[in-house]
């Protein structure tokens, strides 16, 4: 038999969509309406009177220079948790994909931080690196270091940066693990009988073909670093100290949660939910042309 499946009812694909679009709609759909609404209006400090204010929320946002930063520093720790995690996870990919004794273990072994919620992977981190009782901080401080990311910013940021690495390259590392194992080995021992070196082999055959896996791995981790960071920071740092850690999805819940500014932070999530939509149109516009798809 030939040609595609038809369904004879009419109203069976409707109702097999149903679900999802239920899940779409209660989840993301009323939510992002809920915070449109909200980012144009303008509450008293008790929630008893609303009047409508149009763009001025947004206008007084970008004159915050407490919030031009944050934006600065999401994407810096974007840049930063996409660029090594992808790394990393390639490199201990290609690692496992080689013939070893144990590498069964080995895979299994370095997947299983991916199982773990980003708050929980956060604690792990901070049993480690806590200045009075983390055992690599005080290898440091014994070695002359002055660590302590509650003072440091910077040692803050490295912390949070390497937390949230951890736990993302379990998920890159599946994905590009599977991307090698199906690339052909016939490909392979062509290039290695026309006399090309290791790294030849990896750069000019196995790396292009794993360019539609690695892009899909971008625009996922450009995802990851701007949304589901929130854990691993509120966790280890709360946004301190100073601010220097504070990115967009955390100053976001500090001034709705805590700070009680709906308003302003109904307009945070309109900002970072279109300018995550449209980084992933810039990845899709821009770097797509580079994939090849076999």
């Amino acid at each position: 038999m030939t040609g595609s499946p038809v369904f004879k009812n009419k109203l069976l694909p409707y109702l097999l969509v149903a679900p999802q679009i239920a899940v779409t709609g209660v989840f993301f759909v009323w939510p992002a309406a809920q915070a449109i609404q909200q980012a144009v209006l303008r509450s008293d400090p008790f929630g008893l009177r609303t009047r409508f204010v149009g763009l001025e929320n947004f206008k007084v946002l970008f004159s915050d220079p407490y919030y031009l930063g944050a934006i600065r520093l999401s994407f810096l720790f974007a840049a930063a948790v996409t660029l090594v995690a992808l790394s990393v996870a390639l490199l201990l990919a290609v690692m496992a994909h080689r013939p070893l004794r144990g590498a069964r273990v080995y895979k299994t072994l370095l997947i299983w931080p991916y199982a773990l919620a980003p708050a929980m992977a956060a604690v792990l981190w901070l049993f480690l690196f806590q200045p009075s009782i983390g055992i690599v901080a005080r290898a440091l401080q014994g070695v002359g270091i002055a660590w302590n990311y509650t003072l440091d910013g910077g040692q803050a940021f490295f912390l949070v940066v390497l937390a949230s690495v951890w736990k993302l390259v379990s998920y890159n590392f599946i994905f590009f693990l599977a991307g090698l194992q199906a690339i052909p080995k016939s490909l392979l021992e062509a290039a290695r009988v026309d006399g090309a070196s290791s790294r030849r082999v990896f750069w000019s055959v196995v790396f292009p073909l794993l360019t539609p896996t690695t892009f899909f791995l971008l625009v996922m981790n450009t995802v990851y670093a701007f949304i589901d960071t929130f854990g691993v920071i509120d966790a280890l740092t709360k946004g301190g100290p100073g601010k220097a850690t504070e990115t967009m999805v955390y100053k976001l819940f500090v001034d709705g949660y805590k700070n009680f500014q709906i308003n302003s932070s109904a307009a945070q999530s309109v900002v970072l939910m279109a300018l995550v939509i449209l980084l992933t149109a810039v990845q899709f516009r821009f770097i797509e042309r580079r994939v090849h798809y076999a």
